[in-house]
């Protein structure tokens, strides 16, 4: 049985994150939520035809969640993905630099959506699943912009891009969460994550 850190928060339940996102631990434990046992899921994540952003990245969180709470039962699971989206059209992770390149073409100048899926699994098994959406406009991109942030390698192993480096210098709006920008839209995390382990522990009372 994993034993729990006091939280700041006084949640004195276990959770597991099921991603290995350094981004989405980082924003966990600057907001006083560090889990006790990090496990990325292994999942197909391939998009499903006609399958539109909101609902991929639901879906996708859900089922990183389900893989992992099936072998901890009794224990709350987080699991989130989040994309990009550009209309309908859903940007991924790229797996090259000329992917990226293609990516940063196709937001340059353009209002675009930064589009996170979350699912909190609790230790008796309900789910609790929710979308975040964020705004986000960039300048036109040019030559030297486009060089500078692919120089960075900042677009790997990311969707689309790393808000918190040199892209930053060309963003000219954000609308909505920012941290939801950077992998996890926290407020909305942190409130699931507060509510659901009270009712469990007044559940137990």
């Amino acid at each position: 049985m994993m034993e729990t850190e006091r939280s700041p928060w006084r949640l004195t339940q276990p959770f597991i994150l099921a991603s290995a996102s350094p981004q989405r631990l980082r924003l966990l434990e600057q907001a006083g939520f560090k889990p006790d046992r990090i496990e990325s899921a292994d999942i197909d994540e391939s998009v499903r035809k006609n399958e539109l952003p909101a609902r991929y990245v639901k879906r996708i969180a859900i089922e990183k969640a389900r893989a992992v709470a099936a072998k901890h039962p009794g224990i709350c699971v987080l699991g989130a993905d989040t994309v990009i989206a550009v209309g309908k059209r859903l940007i991924r992770k790229a797996e090259t630099e000329e992917e990226a390149r293609q990516h940063l073409e196709l937001i340059s100048g353009r209002r675009h959506r930064v589009i996170t899926g979350f699912c909190v699994i609790l230790p008796d098994g309900r789910e609790i699943a929710k979308v975040v959406q964020t705004a986000v406009i960039t300048k036109h991109f040019d030559a030297t912009d486009i060089a500078v942030i692919l120089a960075s390698g900042e677009w790997r192993n990311v969707a689309g891009y790393r808000i918190e480096g040199v892209l930053s210098a060309c963003v000219r709006k954000v609308i909505g969460s920012f941290p939801n920008i950077v992998g996890l839209p926290i407020f909305e995390v942190a409130q699931v994550l507060k509510g659901a382990l009270r009712t469990h522990e007044n559940s137990a009372k």
